[in-house]
């Protein structure tokens, strides 16, 4: 890890009251941490200064959260199985709910493309998993990552992974990094990052994969301005140059569900592994495509 920490960085504890933190976002506007904590159906707001205040309560098992090219809070929900965007008077707007005239699953994580379209994955596990949604069979025939094009159509991209989980783009946008947590469901099933190639009109390629990941399987991503690849798994934060090649770890107590950047500079990275939210600053940038 050497030069992608801060000199004399540790990881810190910030939050140590959840059930299954998830979905961190930084907020720029509020100098703040916004997180789900996804078993106790409910949104929090943790400020620079370490006060924690409800955000969103209940929050429909809120899980992913990113900001739009705007700024606007977007949340992907287990238990409505949709989408949504937070208008400026708190208002939420759906952005995707169905697709072929199909529920989805439950919308799990989201990132943000440069070009302002918002992709989503859709696994199962909120219509599969008792406290974090409602259990349903599924209406749709597969578990794909979708595309939210700016002009608000919904298309989908690949259903080649079996529970695609956290996904992120590389800073030239030509590369969507998505996790592979088939696994988690069943120990047999498949785990690891995949790399798929981002054609100008937002078409995908069929994929490789980028770096194995065991134990455990991988969950939420995110990239820094050089193209690391920090990656949220059972044992920690695992972090991979741009090549594939493992450079370190930033390990955790307990197994950590995603990770965002923020704070000054985007050179602070916000860890969420289960009842906890951590922080580490980082002699590096994280990737933002938007005004966050």
């Amino acid at each position: 890890m050497s030069g992608l920490l801060s000199p004399g960085a540790r990881l810190e504890t910030l939050y140590e009251g959840g059930r299954w933190c998830e979905g961190p976002c930084w907020l720029p506007d509020r100098n703040s941490l916004v997180f789900s904590d996804v078993r106790a159906n409910r949104m929090n707001l943790l400020t620079a200064s370490r006060l924690i205040s409800p955000y969103r309560d209940p929050s429909n098992n809120a899980n992913g959260n990113v900001l739009d090219a705007e700024g606007r809070l977007v949340t992907c929900e287990h238990r409505s199985r949709r989408v949504v965007r937070e208008e400026a008077d708190g208002t939420l707007i759906v952005l995707a709910d169905a697709f072929d005239g199909k529920r989805l699953n439950s919308p799990n994580d989201a990132t943000l493309a440069p070009d302002g379209a918002i992709w989503f994955t859709d696994p199962v596990y909120g219509i599969r998993q008792p406290d974090e949604g409602i259990m349903a069979e599924p209406e749709q025939a597969a578990r794909r990552v979708y595309r939210i094009a700016p002009n608000g159509r919904l298309e989908a991209r690949t259903d080649r992974l079996d529970q695609p989980n956290g996904l992120a783009f590389s800073p030239d946008g030509g590369t969507l990094y998505v996790s592979e947590s088939g696994a988690a469901l069943n120990p047999e099933g498949p785990s690891g990052i995949w790399a798929f190639a981002v054609a100008a009109d937002g078409s995908l390629d069929e994929g490789r994969l980028f770096a194995s990941i065991s134990p455990g399987v991988s969950d939420g991503l995110e990239v820094s301005e050089a193209g690391h690849v920090f990656a949220a798994c059972q044992d920690g934060v695992r972090v991979f140059g741009p090549d594939g090649r493992r450079i370190g770890s930033i390990p955790t107590a307990t197994a950590s569900s995603n990770v965002a950047f923020g704070g000054a500079g985007g050179k602070r990275l916000f860890i969420t592994a289960g009842k906890a939210v951590h922080a580490i600053d980082l002699a590096i940038a994280g990737l933002r495509f938007g005004r966050g």
